[in-house]
């Protein structure tokens, strides 16, 4: 089991760049991770996925715009969102996904203004 824990959230201004980070307790060197977004009143999306093996897969409506990569020595991904819109307001969340299992982290709150 591993326990992730995101940071880097925050209010920033339409068109602003923000970087978030999730730190495994453990290695994710076999994890496919994930990056998920829960607007108000919404269900949780898929964002932005990455395989053990560094493929990437993104929501339509973030190509171009963000990047998730991962350091597996340091255990941790992170979620580079640039140009960033009001509709994009949310909690964030980890999620790490091996052998049929699935690990979500606590999310951190992305708040995006006018």
């Amino acid at each position: 089991q591993v326990q992730l824990v995101e940071s880097g959230g925050g209010l920033v201004q339409a068109g602003g760049s923000l970087r978030l980070s999730c730190a495994a307790s453990g290695s994710i060197f076999s994890y496919t991770m994930g990056w998920y977004r829960q607007a108000p009143g919404k269900l949780r999306d898929l964002v932005a996925a990455i395989t053990s093996g560094g493929s990437t897969n993104y929501a339509d409506s973030v190509k171009g715009r963000f990047t998730i990569s991962r350091d597996n020595a340091k255990n941790t991904v992170y979620l580079q969102m640039n140009s960033l819109k009001l509709e994009e307001t949310g909690v964030y969340y980890c999620k790490g996904s091996a052998w049929g299992l699935g690990y979500w982290g606590q999310g951190t709150q992305v708040t995006v203004s006018s």
